[in-house]
Parts: C-alpha cells; structure tokens; sequence
C-alpha cells in the first residue's frame, strides 16, 4: 500500500531578471535550459549558472519578433540543430524557428492573419493555432495544410504522445483532432479555455478563463474539477508525481494534489505560465517582468536576504492593491476633488484619506459634499464587476496594442452598441480608426456574444436611429454645419507613458562607460546625483501626486547639466526624463523658469538634430510634444515654429515608425494651438507638413491618419478656404 508522503512547500529558488516587460511564456528544454518569452518583444534563453548550483543566468537573447510573444516550443537537438531549436509565437502573427547554437532565426513561417497562441512540433512538423481560428500545418517554411478548427479565437494546441493534438479555445470547448479531423469535442467549462496539459497515464488538463481546472480522460469524461483561483486561469501544467500547477490573473501560482490546493504561491502581479522542470521545481513567469523558479530541495532554496526582500516586494504589492469598495485605494482622487461641486443632489463620491476610503454625498442646498463615512471592503472575491475610473461596468478589458504601448484599458457594458464603443474608445485613446472592426471582434468574442450579427453601418438620417418619420413634428433645425466625429481635434496629444527601470538602466550604463574612459571620467555622475536621478523618477511615477509633489531647483539643473555635458550618443534617456518633467505641473513650471533666461529647449533641439541619432529623435520630439500641455509654453512654441520643423524636417520619412508617428504628433498639435492663436501663416506652413505625411509613399497608417485630423481641422475651424 503507498503510503502518502507529507507534502513538503515550494520555497523561492531563483529569480531570472532580464525582461523589461510581462514574461508570457515559459518553455523547459532539456535538462539544463530554460526559454522564456516576453511582452518585451524578445525571447531569454537561460543556462545553469556553473558556480552557483541553484542558480540560472541568462545567455542569449533572440531578437526578431516586432511585438509581443507568447507561445514557445522546444526542438531537441539533431544533426540540424545541435544545440536544439525553438519555435515561438507572437502578437506579430509570424512563427519564428530559433537555432539556439547561434541565437539567430532560421525560419519565418508567415501565414497566420492574428495573434499566434500556440506552437507544438508533430514529427518534424510544425502546428501552429491563432486567433484567427485555424490551426496550420508547417512542413520547414512551407504551409502544407490550414483549417478553421473552432469558431472562435483558438488558443492553445498541444500535441498528445498518442500522435493526436488537443486545442482550446474561446467557444468553451477542447477539441481532440486526428490529423485535420475532429473525433472529439470536450464541452464543460463556461469560458474560454486558455491552457492545456498532458497528465501522464490519466488524460488532458484544461485552464479556463472560468476560473477552473479541469482533467479530462481522452473519453470526453471529467475526471476531476480543481476550484480556487479567484480569476482567470491562463496556464497549467502536471509532472511525473501527480502534482499539478497553475497561473492565474490572481497573482498566484497553485499546487494541487489529487484535485486538492495543496500550496498557493504568490506573486507581485498576474502569473501567465507555469511549468514544471524535470527535477519537480517550478518555473513560473509574472507580469512583473520576473520569471521564477520555486523548489523543494532543501539545497537550491535561496538565501535568507533573497527571500526577505521576495516578501517586503509582495506585501509592497498587497499595499498598492488595497481595495476601497470595489475601488483601488491609490486610484481614488484625494481631498482635492471635493473641491470641485456636485452636480446633483445626492451625488456620492468615494475619496482617499490617508489608508482609507471616505464616501461623501453632495448637498445641493448647501452647495457642500457631506461625509457619509469609511468605506470598508467586503472579502475580495475577485469576480465583483469591474470598476474604471470609479464606474462599475459589466467588463473592463485590457487592450494590448504592441508596439511598445501601454496596455490600455476599455470598458463596455452588454447593452452597448459595441460599434460605437469601439469609436468612442479609438477616438479617447487616439487610434486609427482602422482598428474599428478589429476592436468590435475583440469586444464581442471576450464577453461572449461571438454569434452577435451587429449592423456595422454607420446611421442613415432617413432610415438609422433617430430617423426621420414623416408626420412627426420636425425637430428645429439647428445648424447646417456637417458634425464629424473625429474633427476637429479638441485639446492636445501628449506622451505619458515611460518605461522609468530601462531609462534608469540606460543612464546607469552610459555612465559606467563614461567612468570607464579617463578622458570622460569627469563627465560621470556621482552617487549623489546618481541617487537623485532615481528620486527624480520615483516622483514621476507616483501620477496620483502630481498635484502635490514638488523638484527642488537641484533636481532640475542635474537634467540639465547632463543634457549639455554628456556626448549625444547618451542623451536620449536623459531626454526620456526630461520629456515626463514636462508633464508634471511643477516640473514644467520650474522648466519654464530656467528656459526663459537661457533657451535650454532651443539649444537642446539644435544639438540633437545636428546629428540626427533615431533615439534622440524619438526621446526629443516627444518631449516638445509634451510642451503644448502647458499653455505657458504655448507662445515660444508658436514663437519657434519655423526652426522646430526645420530641425525635424527628416523625421517625417524616418524608416522608424515611431519617429513617424512623434512628427505627425507634432504637426497635429500645432494645428490645433495655431487654430486657437487664429495663426493663418503658421497654419499654411503646418498645412504643407501635414500635406507632405498624408501623400508620403510608405508611411505608417498611424502617422498619416494624425496629418489628416491636422488637415480636417484646419479646413474646418482654421485657415480661410481660400487659402487651402
């Protein structure tokens, strides 16, 4: 009779540093690597580290995908490859095979029309699943077979030892295929399912979006059901004892035995895949760019000050998540917004003091908000409807948009026309409209209305809603003047998010090389000011207070004495930070102080161009971007308009398309500022910019559609039609 063995926790083994966004996917090859992949747009290859026997270090780096990636599979190694290979999937729709002997791609199978969820290899054979729904057949570079497999996003295909694939996706449903023939559907979960496993000897493991694992034997039959994640489930996987682990958006990585939680671990943010090592430690990847490993073996536990500091990270991470009814604790607006009055009686408000929540209710009588008191939290259960900007909405979905941008957040309720939020949200976000119908898919798949047929027209006056009826008293005419939606543009565009650890990693490594070199030696900054830097973007970063926090003169001089004394190759990260000083009002109030004496920006502009680096561009066109948010700068950009656009001249062709889109950013905001300044010559000059991007061969679609809002705007609201 087998007895049960105590089951003994996983403790902290290592932590694999290197990725500078969310790890997504984790692939285990062989017994001594480790792949990872990464929002990031890059794969990590990690090795054993020979002096430390518990330790990986990372040693290569595969570069080649243009946007995030996910899926990753190994290749063991053959005459081909004899180091092995890998495959991996990305949001860029391509298949990439990477020889790990050199770390350079070999393979680039292109056919998919959306994001790669899955990669396997079947024989020698590649199988690759998409949101596109189908599933395609790969012999070398070459598409041998594709088929719509589900009706709806398919993502995950595994390979069973019988020879079969398995494939979830989110209709629900798994599906076992024997070649490109379905011989069985798994109905059971109530979402989608994001994860599969092979379980040895037993059957399939399945993760869904429900909340649930659950095992399958090949039959069809559920064999067991595995409850307690409070939030989507995106991975699982099982090893050789019979253990089972799993990743959830809850933050917590699962080990279940025989169906039953036997340890939760938790991470500082959402664990996106978990895998098993042969030796039965953990590998788990989070959205806090950090991959780790977790053990059982008494002699690979890390050491007492890794733990520590793993613990103080985690309960850092409980602090910022707190929860004031429903709402997140440090995304409550302070007592400030009481000072702002209601606009009808009873109107409640919930406001950060200190640690807590207070709920006010306007009184209209007395023109006052009166406190009603705390708000406590129930337990967090994690399915509450999702709240955005203190609105409670049936979904709040996270939109990734690659290209290095922040993911963004979109809300939408059942009753929504989801054509229309789609338009509203394109517009508030400032995206091409040519990522309409894929935003409305996207709306309809994720909150489970995939069959929905929504008439995608826009609305004719005759026969649309609010149609005219004949017979009906006519509505006032109110004015004759066409209404656009998307011109002309209201307000200015600026560039708000930044990646603070990378610029902070850049200057620390410019910096080491400037200490490095005796004839700069006495360019490098000192612990001090290296100390300050670090403070300078802790006060960035903390946006809740931007309305109290303060830079003292000595913040702003450090900037820029960097920016005169260092060597243009190394100013663009220091460009980076100057370019977020901007946004913040106090930042750009001291700025403004220091440049009216010494024309900091217009020296800076004319040093970067001279000679045109693409990062410095990047980092300073963004930064004079910035400058239209303060009305203060307003005249000395309308005063400098000519030798702006002649230094930036270049940038509208740059083969870098962020360049790109940057300078059209620039042309649209100017548009706008010279509209309101009633400005007819620089219009006619933004006009000609704007002309030169919307007719240019090659452009980026995002680049062209500002330069047309630019162009709509001023035929609307500026220059006389005349002049156009």
């Amino acid at each position: 009779m087998a007895m049960d063995i105590d089951f003994a926790q996983y403790r902290l083994r290592c932590q694999l540093r290197g990725h500078e966004d969310d790890v997504r996917g984790i692939c285990v090859c062989d017994s001594d690597g480790i792949a990872t992949s990464s929002r990031d747009r890059t794969i990590r290859f990690w090795s054993l580290d020979p002096t430390k026997n518990f330790a990986y270090t990372s040693s290569k780096i595969l570069l080649g995908h243009t946007s995030f990636v996910g899926p990753l599979a190994w290749v063991p190694s053959n005459e081909k490859f004899p180091e092995g290979a890998l495959i991996s999937g990305g949001m860029d729709t391509l298949v990439l095979v990477w020889d790990l002997a050199t770390g350079e791609k070999v393979q680039t199978l292109k056919g998919h029309k959306m994001q790669v969820t899955g990669v396997t290899l079947d024989g020698s054979d590649i199988v690759s699943s998409s949101v596109d729904c189908t599933l395609r057949r790969w012999k070398g570079e070459h598409q041998v077979e594709v088929w719509e497999a589900h009706k709806a996003p398919i993502q995950v295909v595994r390979r069973l030892d019988t020879g079969e694939l398995i494939t979830g996706s989110s209709d629900s449903t798994l599906k076992l295929w024997k070649g490109s023939t379905c011989t069985h559907t798994f109905s059971g979960h109530t979402d989608t399912v994001r994860g599969l496993a092979v379980m040895p000897d037993l059957g399939v493991l399945s993760a869904s979006h429900d909340g649930s694992i659950r095992l399958w034997a090949l039959t069809g039959e559920v064999l067991l059901e595995m409850v307690g994640h409070t939030a989507i489930v995106y991975s699982v996987d099982a090893n050789k004892s019979g253990l089972v682990v799993s990743g959830s958006e809850d933050g917590s990585a699962k080990i279940w035995k025989d169906g039953v939680c036997v340890q939760s671990i938790e991470h500082p943010g959402c664990v996106w895949d978990v895998k098993f090592l042969e030796n039965g430690d953990i590998v788990t990847a989070c959205s806090d760019g950090v991959a780790r490993i977790w053990t059982m073996h008494q002699d690979k536990i890390a050491e007492a000050f890794e733990l520590e500091a793993y613990d103080s990270l985690l309960s850092q991470y409980k602090g910022s998540r707190k929860r004031v009814g429903g709402l997140k604790l440090e995304e409550l607006p302070g007592l400030e917004a009481l000072q702002v009055p209601g606009t009808k009686d009873g109107q409640t408000m919930v406001v950060r003091e200190g640690d807590n929540g207070v709920a006010y209710a306007w009184n209209m009588k007395e023109q006052k908000w009166d406190k009603i008191g705390e708000v406590i939290d129930g337990p967090d259960d994690g399915m509450k409807r999702p709240v955005l900007n203190g609105v409670q909405y049936d979904y709040v979905f996270d939109v990734d948009i690659g290209d290095g941008e922040p993911i963004r957040k979109l809300p939408y309720n059942r009753s929504d026309n989801a054509y229309d939020t789609a338009d509203k949200w394109l517009l508030k976000e400032n995206l091409p409209l040519s990522y309409r119908q894929q935003v409305v898919e996207f709306i309809l798949q994720n909150s489970g209305q995939k069959d929905v047929i929504l008439d995608s027209s826009f609305r004719d006056p005759y026969t649309g809603a609010n149609a005219y009826v004949p017979g009906q008293p006519s509505k006032p005419a109110v004015s004759s003047k066409p209404v656009f939606k998307h011109i002309p543009k209201k307000g200015m565009l600026v560039f708000d998010a930044a990646q603070f650890d990378g610029i902070l990693k850049k200057i620390s490594e410019f910096n080491k090389a400037l200490q490095s070199d005796p004839d700069q030696q006495s360019l490098s900054l000192s612990e001090t000011e290296t100390t300050r830097l670090g403070a300078i973007t802790k006060i960035l970063k903390d946006t809740s207070h931007y309305h109290s926090s303060r830079f003292s003169d000595d913040d702003i001089s450090l900037l820029l004495k960097l920016l005169k004394a260092w060597p243009v190759s190394m100013m663009f990260p220091v460009i980076d930070v100057l370019r977020m000083v901007i946004l913040h009002p106090d930042g750009s109030t001291l700025l403004k102080r220091v440049d009216d004496e010494n024309d900091t920006f217009m020296e800076l502009i004319k040093k970067v161009t001279s000679s045109p680096l693409p990062p410095n561009l990047l980092t300073s066109i963004r930064a004079v971007v910035n400058l239209f948010k303060t009305s203060g700068y307003h005249l000395w950009l309308q005063k400098h308009r000519v030798e702006i656009f002649d230094a930036f001249a270049s940038c509208y062709s740059s083969p870098n398309k962020n360049v790109q889109v940057s300078y059209s950013t620039l042309v649209l905001n100017y548009a706008v500022l010279l509209i309101e300044k009633k400005d007819e010559e620089g219009q006619a000059h933004v006009l000609s910019a704007a002309l030169e991007i919307a007719e240019g061969e090659n452009l980026e679609a995002d680049a062209k559609y500002r330069a047309l809002v630019a162009i709509g705007s001023m035929m609307l609201e500026g220059l006389p039609t005349s002049k156009i």
